[in-house]
């Protein structure tokens, strides 16, 4: 009788920390990207990176004064729930294309 909850328990732990795990992917993911368009790299490579972070994951590029800025978005299905949850993360580097002039 109790063996099934602790397993549940357990199952939506994990699931709990896979989720967790997608966010801190995603602004990593984020503040990479910033940092490769701000050293004046192809955006085709900060692209790429948000794309490994999580499959699906798109990103928006926009600049904040001297700083450029990349929210990274994913959609992720909830597992036993079926539903789809949004996740976001941002980073901010420099822009050094802007610095330089």
């Amino acid at each position: 009788m109790i063996l099934p909850a602790i397993a549940f328990v357990l199952a939506a732990g994990l699931g709990l920390v896979h989720l967790g795990a997608v966010q801190v992917e995603l602004a990593d993911a984020a503040a990479d990207a910033a940092r490769i368009i701000g050293r004046g790299d192809p955006p085709g490579d900060a692209a790429a990176r948000v794309a490994e972070a999580h499959r699906g994951a798109s990103m928006g590029v926009s600049t904040r004064g001297a700083l450029v800025c990349v929210t990274a978005t994913a959609e992720v299905e909830a597992g036993l729930l079926g539903a789809f949850l949004h996740f976001e993360g941002t980073g901010c580097a420099l822009d050094d294309r802007a610095a330089a002039s």
